[in-house]
């Protein structure tokens, strides 16, 4: 039987997370993590600044230096029994046999699972495949399969349980453009199933794309973390931009609100918006019978937060 799990306010926490290595290096520096039940945490950092030393100590692969780390409410390593049955994770890409299908893949895994019965083991496997998109591939061997598929394989195998919690380590590493919108189309539905999703990435773009929460790492060290939009006013505050062939107009509206404007272009103007509510300024606009042709609302980068924190730059392709 499948252990129960208590729903928690917090998917996952760690206070003081710590992992030197025997050599001395300091792989991961005293982290407090902290991801809320149903969000899409994107835990970014560059390559080596110990995301997956990270998430080996939350999944109990390897054990911490000091500090501690809790899975769905569950103390870890400790309550890794009660717990992993209901998380899914795909660590430094898949492993499959590459002379056997997609559903032959499947089904050696599950045989290994002591928690799965091995009655629905055929239904289980056609809804994972079906979930990622698979169905068609099912019976086609794996070495055969592009580097999406592969990765939407893993992901199908970690969904071959119910689960609650997903960790994704790099997912979309090494995948083509449509590769890549596929995994990131999948993470977008399993989040929209109430699935928490831990995404380890070192692409801004990706985790901007698809992550409501995220946590920026340096050198084995938090650096940020919080909502999305939270995280993005630390990089600086919101501006606005304002197209219109009456640009004295606009400016007197935006002065009223208490903003200033400044001229960007010969039928255009931007203003810090600070606690401004852009909904309220557009009306506003449009009542003072300002023809406005454009408004956009520009909000700062995560790679200006980034580069702000650490005085590195960083990948944003993707």
């Amino acid at each position: 039987m499948t252990p129960t799990v208590t729903p928690t306010a917090e998917a996952v926490r760690t206070c003081s997370l710590t992992k030197r290595w025997p050599s001395g290096q300091m792989a991961v520096d005293g982290l407090d993590l902290v991801v809320p039940s149903g969000s899409v945490y994107g835990f970014l950092g560059p390559n080596g600044s110990g995301k997956t030393t990270t998430i080996r100590m939350l999944l109990g692969l390897i054990n911490p230096t000091a500090g501690t780390a809790s899975l769905l409410g569950q103390p870890m390593p400790a309550g890794g029994r009660r717990v992993l049955p209901r998380v899914g994770a795909l660590v430094e890409g898949p492993a499959f046999h590459p002379y056997l299908s997609g559903t032959a893949n499947l089904r050696r895994l599950d045989r290994w699972d002591a928690t799965a019965d091995p009655a629905t083991c055929t239904s289980r496997i056609g809804v994972a495949l079906e979930r990622v998109g698979l169905s068609a591939a099912a019976g086609k061997r794996y070495r055969s399969y592009s580097l999406g598929m592969k990765q939407r394989l893993g992901i199908a195998a970690s969904l071959l349980q119910p689960r609650e919690l997903l960790i994704l380590d790099e997912p979309t590493n090494g995948l083509d453009p449509q590769g890549t919108r596929e995994v990131r189309a999948l993470i977008r539905d399993l989040a929209g199933d109430g699935i928490t999703v831990l995404l380890s990435s070192h692409l801004l773009s990706e985790v901007e794309q698809v992550c409501t929460h995220v946590g920026m790492m340096r050198a084995g060290r938090l650096v940020a973390q919080g909502g999305l939009e939270q995280v993005r006013r630390q990089a600086g505050t919101l501006r606005v931009r304002v197209e219109t062939a009456d640009v004295a107009a606009a400016a007197k509206v935006l002065q009223d609100w208490g903003l200033e404007p400044q001229t960007v272009a010969a039928q255009a103007i931007s203003a810090t918006l600070d606690d401004a509510d852009p909904a309220g300024l557009v009306a506003a606009l449009v009542h003072a019978g300002v023809a406005v042709h454009g408004f956009q609302v520009q909000r700062p980068e995560l790679e200006e937060l980034f580069v702000a924190l650490t005085g590195e730059g960083f990948d944003v392709a993707g």
